[in-house]
């Protein structure tokens, strides 16, 4: 993380760590290091988005701890920690998950939860905790319904809304629907797909063609 943060931000890109789980010292490490945010994963009580929050935010919004040296230079060279310390609470990004039943059925109460800025939605674990598993790419309605709910839930209050997306496709249909974070794609399955698709080039496979076994075709 140490080496991430800082390598992604020399970029230009605004480096977000998503952590395991909602754990105060796990959110102070990763903004410590300088994340320009953090991403937690299965919340399911509004009682878990106020404990982000807190842990999040320097006093009086929270109780976040103050000291360490590196996150200012992940937005400026010159930003001192007087300046970092009085715009974190308001520029820093604090996203929550929304991908059990709970949290889905106190969406509209997370999202209201000052603090929270985005609701991110994981399909796959939130098809799973609501009875509907994504199998073979297949999406149920009440799934579908469920995610609209976390959209219509976030403009309501007022947030951004983001999902996790597995091809350009699918991200240009939810950037239609208005979603204003999406993740398109993994760097591990567009690394796949790419070498599968060029072996399988190499092999004369037609399409819809597989390879099989530990050496291909």
């Amino acid at each position: 993380m140490h080496n991430a943060v800082p390598a992604i931000a020399a970029c230009g890109v605004s480096p977000i760590v998503r952590i395991p789980d909602n754990q105060g010292w796990m959110v102070k490490r990763a903004l410590d290091t300088g994340a320009h945010g953090v991403i937690v994963p299965l919340l399911y009580t509004v009682e878990d988005a106020v404990k982000l929050v807190n842990s999040a935010k320097f006093p009086p919004e929270g109780q976040r701890g103050f000291g360490s040296p590196f996150p200012m230079e992940r937005f400026h060279p010159s930003l001192t920690s007087a300046d970092y310390l009085t715009q974190a609470n308001s520029a820093l990004l604090t996203i929550v998950q929304i991908e059990t039943l709970s949290a889905l059925q106190s969406v509209e109460a997370i999202a209201a939860v000052p603090g929270i800025d985005v609701l991110f939605v994981g399909p796959f674990d939130l098809g799973n905790n609501i009875g509907h598993p994504i199998i073979n790419g297949v999406m149920h309605e009440d799934l579908h319904a469920a995610i609209k709910r976390v959209l219509d839930a976030a403009n309501g209050a007022g947030k951004k809304a983001g999902i996790f997306c597995v091809s350009g496709e699918q991200s240009k249909m939810y950037a239609e629907m208005g979603f204003h974070m999406i993740s398109v794609a993994t760097d591990t399955l567009i690394l796949q797909a790419s070498v599968m698709g060029a072996l399988g080039k190499a092999k004369g496979m037609g399409p819809g063609e597989k390879l099989h076994g530990p050496y291909g075709k």
